[in-house]
């Protein structure tokens, strides 16, 4: 595996060029992105002597921070593995390959090399007191174990970092990345690393207002509502009640080679999978993908693959019976998505959509979520139609969902599922369930339709 090493640097003249040299020494291929920022003290002009191929140099025109020099190196990084190196010789890069097994292994998204289990300096203990309490408070916020979140020494997978968002210009961005790794259920493991902490003497540059930034970063992550997608799918998927609900109203219609378009992170598709058939589980984003992976890893017949409806339907292996793609196509703005469906399924093969209904419904919880529209029964049919699909069911599904949706998305102006809607959502889908296979309700939160291909 190729490496990136992300060496942000401020005024290191006295060690930067021999931090460089161990770098280098480090028996693994690389690729070293340096960003000075706004170096006075020679610094900048040293790097600009340098001559080696793997050296790419980054000036930021003055003094914007830590935070900002490291999120500029992550766009340039090119490696699968990415790690951050400060330029001050507190860490040793000799340790590379123990930061990076479990990454290589296949095992670990993250790796945080904790200087509390291992050899190191005995260093300033208001730095080791601050470091304590904002780890107790990661902790307690993130329900994690973690030992050391402000360490300079952190290696990602190249995909994790196209999967947050980092803002922070300064030393917060150490308590950002522990904060959005967290919230997005990345696999994180701590290992042992050497630390030879500086004084303030030496150039130590953290102080104690960093601490309150941290803080800051550590709570903004907790409680900034990024990720809606995500946090609506993992309380969708303690509706478990619900989720049955729908299952048992598409499987009539399914057959023996099943395609689910839109995974999310599998709160159906564990249905699907105990059926004993063939599944191939797909989506576009990397991180429902590798939830979907280790939660299917030892099953025999079903199959995880990244795949965009939107693209060429010929990648996709086949034959195909059965389609399933629930809550996605309000998503898509290109509606080539039908001709795709069509173009994967076997003749008289079924696709079996969930999408949401009534326009006037559309609110605040659409917007959040990224819905461009919600549909109407003709608008679907004559969608299908177009595509040489005829409409062997359409129906209406959850219609105390829709009364829901127009106080919460229209009236409230709310941007998320609460937890509290949710359970109770979950508790009445066996009443609910039953009424409407008795009573046919001329409205609803979702159309539930299953067209077959002509």
């Amino acid at each position: 595996m190729k490496l990136s090493v992300i060496i942000p640097v401020y005024n290191e003249i006295n060690t930067l060029l021999e931090l460089i040299k161990r770098v280098q020494k480090v028996p693994i291929e690389k690729e070293l992105i340096i960003i000075d920022d706004g170096s006075t003290d020679g610094s900048r002009e040293a790097l600009l002597r340098l001559k080696e191929k793997n050296i790419r140099l980054l000036l930021n025109k003055k003094n914007r921070g830590k935070g900002f020099s490291i999120r500029r190196g992550f766009k340039k990084a090119k490696g699968e593995i990415v790690i951050i190196q400060d330029a001050d010789l507190e860490y040793y890069p000799d340790e590379y390959p123990c930061l990076i097994e479990k990454i290589f292994e296949g095992k670990a998204d993250v790796v945080y090399g904790t200087r509390f289990l291992g050899a190191h300096r005995v260093f300033n203990f208001y730095h080791f007191l601050g470091n304590k309490c904002l780890n107790l408070i990661a902790n307690f916020l993130y329900n994690t174990n973690l030992s050391d979140l402000m360490t300079g020494y952190k290696a990602f997978r190249r995909e994790v970092l196209s999967e947050i968002n980092l803002q922070a210009d300064r030393f917060g961005i150490e308590a950002e990345i522990t904060a959005q790794v967290f919230s997005r259920n990345f696999r994180v493991y701590e290992v042992p690393i050497s630390y030879d902490g500086r004084s303030y003497d030496e150039g130590k540059k953290i102080t104690w207002k960093d601490f309150f930034r941290s803080l800051y970063w550590l709570l903004r992550g907790k409680f900034d509502r990024q990720d809606t997608g995500r946090k609506t799918l993992f309380r969708m998927s303690l509706m478990k009640n619900y989720n049955r609900w729908i299952f048992e109203r598409i499987r009539p219609f399914l057959g023996d080679q099943l395609l689910e378009v839109g995974s999310g992170i599998g709160s159906i598709s564990h249905l699907l999978a105990g059926l004993g058939k063939d599944v191939l589980l797909t989506d576009i984003r990397q991180d429902y993908l590798k939830d979907l992976k280790r939660r299917f890893i030892g099953h025999p017949r079903v199959a995880v693959r990244k795949h965009d409806i939107l693209s060429d339907p010929k990648k996709l292996p086949g034959p195909i019976d059965t389609i399933i793609c629930l809550n996605v196509l309000e998503h898509l703005e290109d509606q080539k998505a039908f001709k795709n469906f069509a173009a994967i399924l076997k003749k008289n093969g079924r696709l079996i959509l969930l999408v949401p209904a009534l326009k006037c419904l559309y609110g605040s919880l659409d917007q959040k979520l990224g819905h461009l529209r919600r549909y109407r029964k003709q608008e679907i049919i004559n969608q299908l139609a177009a595509s040489n699909f005829e409409v062997e069911k359409i129906f209406y599904h959850n219609f105390p969902g829709a009364l829901g949706w127009l106080v919460s998305g229209r009236v409230l102006k709310r941007k998320i599922i609460s937890r509290f809607s949710g359970m109770v959502m979950n508790k009445m889908t066996p009443y609910l369930a039953s009424l409407e296979s008795r009573v046919k309700i001329p409205f609803g939160l979702s159309l539930i339709v299953v067209g077959r291909k002509k």
